[in-house]
C-alpha cells in the first residue's frame, strides 16, 4: 500500500477514508477537511480522531467544566490549575503538592489487570511530568454485584493490577474506596490518583518553545498495545454482546516505569529540559500537538526515527499508539548530550525524534516523505463542542418521591441488632482489608495513616514532619436521586474526611464518571453535578485544579449512576499531630458533633434491608461542613481530641463499629435526647463526626464547640469488649469482627 502523503492527499480529495470507523462524526471529518483545506491524510486522521475523542477533547462536557474556573475561589494555594498534566498547590515550606485523579474503566473491564495496571501507571506519570517525585497513589473503585460471577472475574485483577504496578514502583497506596452496585455490572469504574511533591521552583510544564530545541522520545519502546484506546475504547458505549477489544488495552512494565521515574527526575534535577509531556492516552499524537500547540513555535517530527517493538507498524498505528512508560521532553541543543548520558545510566532508550521549529505547523514526515501538517492547536485545543440536549429525567420526580423514610423498620430491639449485622457485614460496609492488604501501603517509610482511615497521610518533609492527606469519596446513589445535591455531597464527605485527620482541606481533583453525552437524561446528571460541585467548591474555598471526565460508562441503553468522584488534598504542619479513627483507649469520651435528621434516601440501610433507591439524599449545609472542619483541625491540633471519624455511609453504628474493631476496644453508647434509636444508628446525615475526648479535655473541646455555635452531644465512653446500645441490645466485638471481616474473602472466595 502506497504511503498517503500530503502532496497525495491535496492531489486525491475524493479518496475513501475511514472515519467513521475511527470514532468520528461526519461533520467532524467534514471540519478537518475545511482547516486543512484539502482532505486530511491518513496519519492527520489518525491524529484528530484520538484528539477529538471524547476522552481527549472533553467536546460534550467542556461547557460545563467552564464553571470551575467562572466559579473559582481566591486561594492563594493555587499555583497551576487547569490545564496542564495536573494542579499544584503551595504547602509552605517552600513545597508543592501535584495532584490527580483519572479513569481508566473500560480498559480495565476489558483486560483487569493490564487496564487497572496500566491507569495506575498513567496518573504517575502525569504526576512525574510536573516535575514532582510521585509519592503515593490512591485507587476509587467501583463494581457490579458483590455476588455476581463477573465481579469474581473482574476485581481480583483489578485490585492485582493495581497492587502490582503500585508496588513494584515502590509507591505507597494510602486511600480510596470499593463499591459494589449492579449498576457497575458491564462498566467497572476504575479511577486512580497520583500525589506528588517538589519545590516550587521545580515545576515543570507542556510546552515546546526555542527555535532549533530538540524533541526527545525517551522510555519503552512503541508498540501495537492500546491503539486507539481512547477514541475506540474511552470514547463510546459498550456493547454487551461485544466487550472484546484487547488491542486498544496498554501493556505495562512497573519496572521500565520506574527506571523511568528516577531518570526523569535526575534530569530535572540537572535542569535539562525546556518542556515536557508524558505520553498516555493518544499517544504520540497527543504528545506532539500539545508540546507544539502550548509552545512559540512549531515542530517538525522523523516518526520513522521512533523506537519500535513491532516493526511492522504504520505510520498512523504509530501514532495511535498508547504504549506505556514513556514521555517526550523539549530539550535545549547544548543539554543534549547530557540528557543522552542520563537515560543512558538509566538503561532508558533516548531518541531524538525532531526539533521546535519558526512556524506554526506540525509537520511529521516518514522516511523523507511528508505525512502531516497541521496546525497543531486545530489537533491539541480546538476539537468540537458540543451543547448536548439535556433535560430532567421523566422518572426522576418518581423517584425522588418514592420516600425511603416510608420504608418498614425494626419494631423490636432483637430486629434492630440484626439489621445493625446485616449492615456491618454488606459489602459495601464490610471491610476491605482482602483489598488493601494486597497494596504496600508503607514503602518508602513515610506513610502514616492509611486504609481504612478516613484519609490517608504521608509525610513529605522528615525534619519539620510537614505531611499531606488526601481522601476521595463519590456515592452515585446520592447523585441519581439528586445530582447536585450528589456532588455536593462528594465534596463535603470528602473534605471532612480529610479534616477528620487533622489536615486543613485545600483543593480538589475531579473524576466525572457518567454515562452516554447522547442521552439527555445522563447530560442532565452530567450539567447538574458539574454546578453542584462548582457552587460547593466555591463556597468551602476549594479550588477545582484538574481532573477527568469519564463518558459512555454503559451497557447498552444502561447507564451507570451517576458518580462524580472527588478527591480533597489537605495539609498538616506536623503529621505527629494526626488524628486517627481507632478508639484506643478505654475511658475515652465520646462525643456526637453535628445534628441528625431522618435522613435515609440512598442510604446504606435502604440498600441492605430493603434493595431500595428512592427519596431524597441528605441535606448539604457547607457553613455546617467548614465550622465542623475548622473544629476538628483545632482540636487535632491542640491535643483536645484521641480520634475522630466522619459519619457518612452506614451511619453512627458503621462508624462505631470501625473505630471499635480498629482500636481493640468497644463503646457503651446512650441514644442522645430527642432521637429514638434507630434514627441514631443509621441516619446519613451530613456535616457530622464521633470523636474520642480525652477526659482532662472534656470542658475545653465542649466549651470550644459551644463557643463557636457546632452542636455536641455526649453519647458515650469507650470501655469493655462490646458495642453496647443502652437499653436496646450488646455486640461482642469478637461476633462483629466475624460478619465484619468475612464478607469479603467469602464473595471472592
Amino acid at each position: 500500500m502506497s504511503l498517503d502523503t500530503v502532496k497525495n492527499a491535496t492531489e486525491t480529495p475524493d479518496a475513501s477514508q475511514p472515519w467513521k470507523e475511527l470514532g468520528l462524526k461526519e461533520d467532524e471529518y467534514a471540519r478537518i477537511r475545511e482547516i486543512l483545506g484539502r482532505r486530511p491524510t491518513g496519519a492527520e486522521l489518525a491524529m484528530y480522531s484520538v484528539m477529538w475523542s471524547e476522552h481527549c477533547s472533553y467536546k460534550s462536557s467542556k461547557v460545563h467544566l467552564k464553571q470551575f474556573g467562572e466559579k473559582a475561589p481566591q486561594n492563594d494555594a493555587m499555583l497551576v490549575g487547569i490545564g496542564e498534566n495536573a494542579g499544584v498547590v503551595d504547602v509552605g515550606q517552600g513545597y508543592a503538592v501535584t495532584f490527580k485523579v483519572e479513569s481508566h474503566n473500560h480498559p480495565s473491564y476489558i483486560e483487569p489487570y493490564q487496564g487497572a495496571a496500566t491507569g495506575i501507571g498513567g496518573i504517575v506519570r502525569d504526576i512525574l511530568a510536573m516535575g514532582a517525585r510521585p509519592v503515593a497513589v490512591v485507587d476509587p473503585l467501583r463494581f457490579g454485584a458483590a455476588d455476581h460471577p463477573d465481579t469474581r472475574r473482574v476485581l481480583p485483577g483489578v485490585v492485582a493490577g493495581i497492587g502490582g504496578y503500585g508496588n513494584c514502583l515502590g509507591l505507597p497506596n494510602i486511600g480510596g474506596e470499593v463499591v459494589f452496585d449492579a449498576c457497575y455490572q458491564g462498566n467497572p469504574l476504575v479511577n486512580a490518583g497520583c500525589i506528588g511533591v517538589m519545590k516550587h521552583e521545580d515545576i515543570h510544564l507542556a510546552k515546546a518553545s526555542g527555535p532549533g530545541n530538540k524533541v526527545i522520545l525517551y522510555g519503552a519502546r512503541t508498540g501495537g498495545d492500546g491503539i486507539g484506546g481512547v477514541s475506540v475504547l474511552a470514547s463510546e458505549t459498550f456493547d454487551d454482546t461485544k466487550p472484546t477489544k484487547r488491542p486498544a488495552v496498554q501493556v505495562g512494565d512497573p519496572f521500565q516505569e520506574k527506571l523511568l521515574i528516577e531518570c526523569t527526575l535526575e534530569i530535572f534535577k540537572e535542569k535539562l529540559v525546556a518542556g515536557i509531556q508524558d505520553l498516555g492516552g493518544a499517544g504520540l499524537s497527543c504528545a506532539t500537538s500539545e508540546l507544539a500547540s502550548a509552545g512559540s513555535g512549531g515542530m517538525r517530527v522523523e516518526l520513522d526515527t521512533v523506537p519500535l517493538r513491532d516493526a511492522t507498524l504504520s505510520p498512523e498505528e504509530i501514532l495511535m499508539s498508547e504504549s506505556q512508560e514513556r514521555m517526550c521532553a523539549i530539550v535545549e541543543p547544548q543539554h543534549v548530550d547530557r540528557f543522552m548520558e542520563i537515560c543512558e545510566k538509566w538503561d532508558v532508550i533516548a531518541t531524538v525524534i525532531g526539533e521546535v521549529t519558526e512556524g506554526e505547523r506540525l509537520e511529521i514526515f516518514w522516511h523523507g516523505e511528508q505525512i502531516v501538517d497541521v496546525p497543531p492547536g486545530t489537533v491539541a485545543h480546538e476539537g468540537p463542542v458540543y451543547n448536548r440536549p439535556y433535560a430532567r429525567p421523566s422518572w426522576q420526580d418518581a423517584l425522588q418521591a418514592d420516600d425511603a423514610g416510608k420504608l418498614a423498620r425494626p419494631q423490636t430491639s432483637e430486629e434492630l441488632r440484626a439489621q445493625v449485622l446485616a449492615l456491618v457485614s454488606s459489602p459495601n460496609q464490610a471491610s476491605k482489608s482482602w483489598v488493601t492488604d494486597q497494596y504496600d501501603r508503607f514503602v518508602q517509610g513515610n506513610t502514616v495513616l492509611s486504609q481504612p482511615e478516613d484519609a490517608g497521610m504521608v509525610r513529605i518533609d522528615e525534619e519539620s514532619n510537614l505531611g499531606v492527606a488526601m481522601a476521595t469519596d463519590g456515592n452515585g446513589r446520592f447523585a441519581k436521586l439528586d445530582p447536585y445535591t450528589g456532588a455536593q455531597l462528594a465534596l463535603a464527605e470528602s473534605y471532612r474526611n480529610v479534616a477528620a485527620t487533622g489536615a486543613k482541606p485545600l483543593a480538589i481533583s475531579d473524576c466525572l464518571n457518567f454515562g452516554s453525552p447522547e442521552d439527555p437524561d445522563v447530560m442532565w446528571q452530567f450539567a447538574e453535578a458539574c454546578r453542584g460541585l462548582a457552587d460547593g467548591c466555591l463556597e468551602l474555598g476549594t479550588p477545582v485544579t484538574g481532573g477527568n471526565v469519564s463518558l459512555y460508562n454503559q451497557t447498552g441503553d444502561i447507564a451507570i449512576h451517576p458518580t462524580p468522584v472527588v478527591a480533597v488534598l489537605g495539609v498538616i504542619d506536623d503529621v505527629n499531630r494526626r488524628t486517627p479513627m481507632a478508639f484506643s483507649e478505654a475511658g475515652q469520651l465520646l462525643y456526637l458533633l453535628g445534628d441528625t435528621a431522618e435522613e435515609f434516601g440512598g442510604s446504606a440501610w435502604s440498600q441492605v434491608v430493603h434493595d431500595h433507591l428512592g427519596g431524597m439524599p441528605p441535606k448539604v449545609d457547607l457553613g455546617r461542613e467548614k465550622l465542623l472542619a475548622e473544629i476538628l483541625i483545632s482540636a487535632s491540633r491542640d491535643g483536645m481530641i484521641d480520634a475522630a471519624h466522619d459519619l457518612s455511609d452506614g451511619g453512627v453504628i458503621q462508624a462505631l463499629t470501625e473505630s471499635c474493631l480498629k482500636g481493640g476496644n468497644g463503646a457503651r453508647i446512650v441514644v442522645p435526647e430527642g432521637l429514638d434509636a434507630f434514627t441514631f444508628l443509621f441516619s446519613e446525615s451530613a456535616g457530622r463526626a464521633i470523636v474520642a475526648v480525652p477526659r482532662s479535655e472534656e470542658l475545653r473541646f465542649t466549651d470550644m464547640c459551644g463557643a463557636r455555635g457546632l452542636p455536641v452531644a455526649r453519647i458515650g465512653v469507650v470501655d469493655g469488649e462490646e458495642i453496647e446500645i443502652q437499653g436496646e441490645f450488646t455486640l461482642p466485638l469478637a461476633e462483629l469482627r466475624e460478619a465484619h471481616e468475612t464478607t469479603i474473602p467469602a464473595l471472592l472466595a
